[in-house]
């Protein structure tokens, strides 16, 4: 776990939870990381999968910064990407791709070389890895099994950033291997046909909707704006 890192982001995701503790917007994300742990009251939440009906509505964002809130309690954390076809997550961390999910999938290397410790206190992220022919076969595959089973042994939480319900087929495959499934719209963006459509989705996959993150409603305090 010794991939060269920066923390600069060359990318759109905000780590808003560990760059501004104090701001509202990562007030919210704690809401969200406090209903998600109490939503199952038989069950415990280990692994939780973030996706959206579509490109563009904040889902990695939500992703990322869930993971940092959850590893602000001192929890072992493990942020995966496992939108093998646009992956986002070694941007956002600013470290290399050359290996990651897929490598391991493919047992070109171990689960724990595949994965990178972050200068976030607590939390490890596994980027996608070279993008495959075959995404959907790769995370419906026995090998993704077992590295679940192993990233369960290693970490108190899994954070899987999939990509978006209504474009492929990949989040559905993913969906009912979590403890839960959180789904995020955009205010600015989602249509609620398309929100209803990528909900029926996942109901179908026997996905444990936890809940919807309602993402970049503008509130002004002063002269700043705040997106959540």
């Amino acid at each position: 776990m010794g991939r060269k890192q920066k923390n600069k982001s060359k990318n759109s995701v905000e780590l808003l939870a560990h760059n501004f503790p104090r701001m509202s917007v990562t007030e919210q994300y704690r809401l969200i990381r406090t209903n998600i742990l109490y939503s199952a009251v038989d069950k415990e939440i280990k692994s939780i999968m973030i996706t959206s009906p579509e490109q563009g509505e904040g889902k990695s964002t939500t992703a990322t910064n869930l993971a940092i809130v959850l590893a602000q309690q001192g929890k072992k954390v493990l942020l995966v990407d496992t939108d093998l076809r646009k992956p986002s997550l070694h941007l956002v961390f600013n470290i290399s791709n050359q290996i990651g999910l897929t490598s391991a999938l493919r047992k070109e290397v171990y689960l724990d070389e595949a994965i990178t410790k972050t200068y976030i206190p607590h939390l490890d992220v596994l980027t996608s890895g070279p993008i495959p022919l075959n995404p959907s076969e790769l995370l419906n595959s026995n090998s993704m099994k077992v590295l679940m089973k192993e990233m369960y042994t290693d970490y108190h939480f899994i954070v899987f950033d999939t990509p978006p319900a209504l474009s492929v087929t990949d989040a559905q495959v993913l969906a009912n291997q979590c403890d839960g499934v959180v789904l995020v719209i955009s205010s600015r963006k989602t249509l609620k046909n398309a929100a209803l459509e990528a909900k029926e989705l996942l109901e179908k996959a026997q996905a444990q909707l936890l809940g919807v993150v309602l993402n970049r409603i503008e509130r002004k305090r002063g002269s700043r704006k705040y997106h959540v």
